[in-house]
Order: C-alpha cells, then sequence, then structure tokens
C-alpha cells in the first residue's frame, strides 16, 4: 500500500494537480491538510472519477483535513479525544478546529493532522499549539497501550522542525515558532509515545525539506524546512520498505497547476 500526505494549501485551487499525481505516484491513502474550504466546498468528484473515497473536515476557509482512499475508508473519526479549541476571544465560546481527521485505510489507522502554526513565540496561539501537541501524545499513547500491535499513521503538517538540520538556516528561525526548544519536546514526546518517523531513514539530511515558503526565491535556492511527518506505530514501521519527499511535485515547470508551497511524503508498505 502507498500511503501519503501532503498539505495542499487550498484543494479548490490545485485539485487538478492533486489527482494528476495521484494517478502518477499511483497512491492508494492520500492524507490531505490545508484544504481551506467547507465539507460541502470539497471537489469531490475528480476523486471519485479516479476510484478514491473522500471524507473531509472542513469548517471554513481555513484549515480543513481530507482522506483520500482507494482501498477503503472505515471507522471516519473528527477529531481525537481531548483535542483542545481556541477562540480569538476568551469571551467567547470556544469552537474546534478543522485539524485532525482519522479513518481506517486497509488495516491502517490513518490520521490526517494539521497541527496548528503558534504565530509568534509567547503568544496564546502558541501556547494552544503546545497544549494541542500534549493532547495529541497522551491520546495517541493510549491507542497504543490499548492495541500495541495496532497500525497507525500520524500524519500531516506538523508545523514543526524537529532538529537545527531540519531548517535551511537555524540562525534566521532563532526567534520564531516551529524551532523553539517547548516545540520540538512536543514533537520528541509523541516519537517518546512509541511512533516512529518512517521516513527520514530514507530521506536523511541536511538539505531535505518539504516546505518553501512562495517569495524571495525560497525554493529555488533551497531555503526550505522539514515539517511535514509521517510518524508510524511499531506495527506500521515495520512494513515500511521505502519512503520519500516528492520534492518535485512543488515545481511550477512542467506541472499541472499551481503548486503547493508542500512537497507530499509518501511511505511504501509491504
Amino acid at each position: 500500500m502507498r500511503l501519503a500526505t501532503w498539505n495542499v494549501n487550498s484543494i479548490r485551487a490545485r485539485v487538478e494537480r492533486v489527482t494528476d499525481w495521484l494517478q502518477r505516484a499511483d497512491i492508494d491513502v492520500l492524507a490531505m491538510q490545508e484544504t481551506k474550504c467547507a465539507d460541502d466546498q470539497f471537489p469531490t468528484m475528480p476523486f471519485a472519477a479516479l476510484g478514491y473515497e473522500v471524507v473531509h473536515c472542513g469548517f471554513n476557509q481555513w484549515n480543513g483535513v481530507a482522506i483520500a482512499s482507494r482501498v477503503g475508508i472505515e471507522d471516519v473519526e473528527v477529531g481525537f479525544d481531548g483535542q483542545p479549541t481556541w477562540s480569538d476571544s476568551p469571551d467567547a465560546e470556544a469552537a474546534a478546529e478543522a485539524r485532525a481527521l482519522g479513518a481506517t485505510c486497509n488495516g491502517v489507522r490513518v490520521w490526517s493532522l494539521y497541527v496548528p502554526n503558534g504565530r509568534t513565540v509567547g503568544s496564546p496561539h502558541y501556547h494552544y499549539k503546545l497544549e494541542w501537541l500534549g493532547a495529541l501524545r497522551d491520546t495517541a499513547s493510549k491507542w497504543l497501550a490499548a492495541d500495541p500491535a495496532a497500525q497507525i499513521a500520524l500524519t500531516g503538517d506538523w508545523n514543526i522542525a524537529p532538529t537545527d538540520e531540519d531548517v535551511w538556516d537555524i540562525e534566521s528561525y532563532r526567534d520564531s515558532t516551529h524551532v523553539t526548544e517547548p516545540e520540538r519536546a512536543a514533537f520528541r514526546a509523541v516519537v517518546d509515545a512509541g511512533y516512529i518517523d518512517v521516513v527520514r531513514p530514507f530521506t536523511p539530511g541536511p538539505g531535505v525539506y518539504t516546505y518553501w515558503d512562495y517569495t524571495q526565491l525560497r525554493f529555488p535556492k533551497n531555503r526550505g524546512m522539514r515539517i511535514d511527518f509521517i510518524l508510524g506505530s511499531p506495527a506500521l514501521a515495520a512494513r515500511v520498505t521505502h519512503a520519500e519527499i516528492v520534492r518535485d511535485e512543488r515545481r511550477s515547470k512542467g506541472k499541472v497547476g499551481p503548486p503547493s508551497d508542500h512537497a507530499p511524503v509518501l511511505v511504501q508498505l509491504d
């Protein structure tokens, strides 16, 4: 089975790009993030025409997560137990964001995750991000405790560069989110809970990234960050025979439609 994750940065703007790659790369299951649409706006038909079922969680033009599968979708779950909510105003009722969607596809429990950005260090959004990651760690730990043989893939845009080599120039980010020690510790806590970065052994750094900003020729100059990951349970990790960051899909020339600022990340399971 070929499983992939991709922050598509607006599925309506890039549906042709995504479906074209699904065919060329022979993907069985694709987790998507930052779809930027409500459920009734998701372009389901192009996926259905290729034989994919799609589940989506989106409340408005922000965030949004989806899973497309041609090997079945069962037990769909919007959000994980304990997932924090967010409100712009401390006086307003907190509302859940479209950041986590789970489904079982051919025996693999796939989670499409769009971890909060954090915005600025020390801001309420930053603390929300850490709370969100802590809740994910706690719940994901319980999944493995309940079934150590479970095949689970925590996929998506984590908005964290876990090590200095995951950033093109760490000095440029010293005072920014994505690289602070609390964020990195929150990422490590998920790993320590038993989830393995199944892509890194096949894509060693430095200079190997998944995200490049659109500005300042960041992509041609390879000034990027590695922030998109597939973390697998031990049972899933044992099945991985190949993994890659499909950097070529970040290009514009010779491709269908405009690129996302992220590249797809995929694994091959035996």
